[in-house]
């Protein structure tokens, strides 16, 4: 290694210019190496907190792996085997921890320490020396100058003895200080080679010792585990590339469907037809709520069908609630002022009603078809979707939740012999032509009628069907018969299903084959809507007033009423025939069968048309109404008392006061 410049030890006491010239590149010098030691100071110090930082990380990744076995994730399908996988992992971590650890503690002997004490041991000691050469140089001029100035006339001896002997300290002094400090800066000439490289070398040496004991540590344990750890990534990464394929696929399909998929009501195109066979049914439906008297507003929830309840979950809740109970309820489709496809849902005991609206018309058939399977609790059943394709294909019960008629009443039935037609269209009158033992209770080909009209010979070309009740509690002559003068008022929630004129009211045949063909042409043409009526029994007459005008629709004479009779199997299932005049012929009279549901029990309605049948009669025998009155418990107000009617105690005992 070549020689360093050096300053000269025996020029100290001299000092020169030459000299000084000399200290001060040596002092320029030792300047840019405390600046130059500094930064690499702060450079090592970085280094070393990295090192420490890793060895901080790895041990926080290393918590953090052990800490995934205990996340509660809500899909952990397949986690086990990631499980064991990063707990592997994090015991690898833990021993690379060690090893950072030690390397940090290395880094910090070998480099960090070794660069400090140079700073701290030689160059503050340069500088030290420097200011003490600055101080006693400075002190040297002094007392040179005061010992220039001493006088040379009088010359007094004893202050020539003190000026000379100070400047002799002060030179002293100074040459000591020039000793020390030169040899100062000549010893950090090599102390500063030292400084650099020794920091290094340990530095370097703790990462080769670093890499050594990971080298051994991991290159025979981990073999194995990282390559099957790799193999299942690889497999992984298979499985994501064909999911991911096939969802581009798929979407790509998605994205070709017919435009009309996106297009709420549909049925401007040739769609299929509504699926009449469903058991569930799930999407979006606006659901009407009262805001007050007379206001409303309509909201939007997902509603869905479990088992036999409808639920409704808003979107992002995290389960559905109940909304109704469908078994054995009641659906039809109704007019909204303001909406379209409308349905509405009636509990059996009419109690409980809420009013729907789907997206299109299909929607809302489906809706309705699917409501009323639930209703009729096929879903009970061991094979439901066969049970309602079948009831549906033989077009039984599509409207109210009932069983089938044509078991019921197939043995009453005369037989008929069937032959084959060429055409299908001719189905029904193959089935007419054929020959039978006794004439069909129905007229062959007799359309039905699903509208209520007016059809009682009480209300003539003067008289106005729509005929509305005062609201102010007024009356005409011509309803002087009201609630407040007939001895029996009673009122039922109907609705209309249909109405067919028929040959003979002698048999409660005939009222089944009517149920029978109404619904099974409702289930067949999708007529799901039906009107609702306030049906009011009196003793005088029936009559079918619309609840929201209280106009009354249609009105028929008790003496016309000759027929009655609920279904066996369904007691919301009620229709009567009634003797009705003929609009060609006003000698002859027709009858004609109409067929309601209702919520209340069609046996008791029954009843109470039969009691203001006996009451119509006796009201024409002052000693047969008596007698009739005697056997019939009346109310405080002298009326029939009814049979669905529940008195509480108070009631009672007035009743029991007007009978004594």
């Amino acid at each position: 290694m070549p020689p360093v410049d050096k300053l000269l030890l025996e020029e100290a006491l001299q000092d020169s210019p030459q000299t000084r010239s000399l200290l001060s590149v040596f002092e320029e010098d030792a300047s840019t190496l405390t600046e130059y030691t500094n930064q690499l100071l702060q450079a090592m110090q970085r280094v070393y907190g990295a090192q420490n930082e890793m060895s901080i990380a790895t041990q926080q990744l290393s918590k953090q792996l052990l800490a995934y076995e205990k996340q509660n994730f809500a899909l952990s399908k397949g986690d086990d085997e990631v499980i064991s996988t990063l707990q592997r992992f994090a015991r690898v971590v833990n021993e690379l921890n060690s090893l950072h650890t030690e390397l940090a503690k290395q880094v910090a002997d070998t480099m960090i320490f070794p660069m400090i004490q140079f700073r701290e041991r030689d160059l503050t000691e340069v500088s030290t020396l420097k200011d003490l050469f600055l101080l006693a140089s400075n002190e040297h001029d002094a007392a040179m100058a005061k010992y220039s100035k001493l006088p040379k006339r009088r010359e007094n001896e004893k202050l020539k003895a003190e000026a000379v002997a100070e400047v002799a300290t002060a030179r002293k002094r100074q040459h000591q200080s020039s000793l020390q400090y030169f040899c100062a800066l000549n010893a950090l000439q090599y102390r500063k080679r030292v400084a650099m490289l020794d920091p290094l070398l340990g530095f370097t040496q703790s990462q080769i010792n670093f890499f050594k004991m990971g080298v051994e540590m991991f290159s025979k344990k981990l073999e194995d585990f990282l390559s099957s750890v790799a193999t299942m990534v690889q497999s992984i990464q298979g499985q994501l590339d064909t999911e991911t394929e096939s969802m581009r696929l798929a979407q790509q399909d998605l994205m070709l469907t017919n435009e009309s998929i996106y297009i709420p009501d549909n049925n401007t195109t040739a769609s299929k037809p509504a699926n009449r066979n469903l058991l569930q049914k799930a999407g979006y439906l606006n659901i009407r709520n009262k805001t007050g008297l007379v206001s409303t507003s309509w909201e939007r929830f997902y509603f869905f069908t479990q088992g036999g309840n409808l639920m409704c979950q808003p979107r992002g809740a995290v389960a559905g609630g109940l909304i109704l109970d469908l078994d054995n309820c009641s659906v039809m489709a109704v007019d909204c002022e303001d909406r379209r496809y409308c349905f509405q849902i009636t509990s059996p005991s009419g109690k409980t009603s809420i009013i729907l609206q789907a997206e299109g018309k299909q929607e809302s058939e489906e809706w309705i078809c699917t409501i009323n399977n639930i209703s009729r609790q096929i879903y009970l059943t061991d094979n439901p979707e066969a049970i309602a394709i079948r009831l549906n294909q033989t077009a039984v019960d599509a409207v109210t939740p009932m069983s089938t008629f044509q078991k019921k009443h197939e043995n009453f039935r005369p037989e008929r012999v069937e032959h084959e037609c060429p055409e299908a269209a001719n189905s029904e009158k193959c089935l007419t032509e054929a020959p039978e033992s006794a004439d069909p209770l129905v007229i062959p080909g007799t359309p039905i009628q699903f509208e209520l009209y007016a059809t009682s010979d009480d209300f003539d070309q003067n008289k106005s069907v729509s005929r509305r009740t005062n609201p102010f509690g007024e009356s005409d002559h011509d309803q002087a018969a009201t609630s407040e003068d007939l001895l029996l008022h009673q009122v039922f929630t109907v609705r209309f299903l249909g109405s067919i004129e028929a040959r003979t009211d002698q048999s409660n045949e005939l009222i089944y084959e009517t149920m029978r063909q109404v619904l099974a042409t409702r289930a067949i043409h999708n007529v799901f809507r039906m009107t609702e009526f306030q049906m009011v029994v009196s003793s005088q007459d029936l009559r079918f007033i619309d609840p929201q005008t209280q106009i009354t629709k249609a009105s028929f004479s008790l003496n016309d009423v000759t027929l009655y009779a609920t279904h066996e199997d369904n007691k919301r299932l009620i229709g009567f025939v009634a003797r009705v005049s003929d609009s060609l012929s006003e000698s002859k009279a027709l009858l004609n069968c109409c067929i309601f549901e209702t919520n209340d029990d069609g046996d008791e309605i029954c009843s109470i048309i039969d009691l203001g049948r006996k009451i119509n009669q006796a009201e024409r025998d002052p000693e047969a109404l008596a007698a009739l009155m005697k056997s019939i418990k009346l109310s405080a107000d002298g009326k029939f008392l009814l049979l669905r009617q529940q008195m509480d105690k108070e009631e009672a005992e007035e009743c029991l006061e007007s009978e004594a």
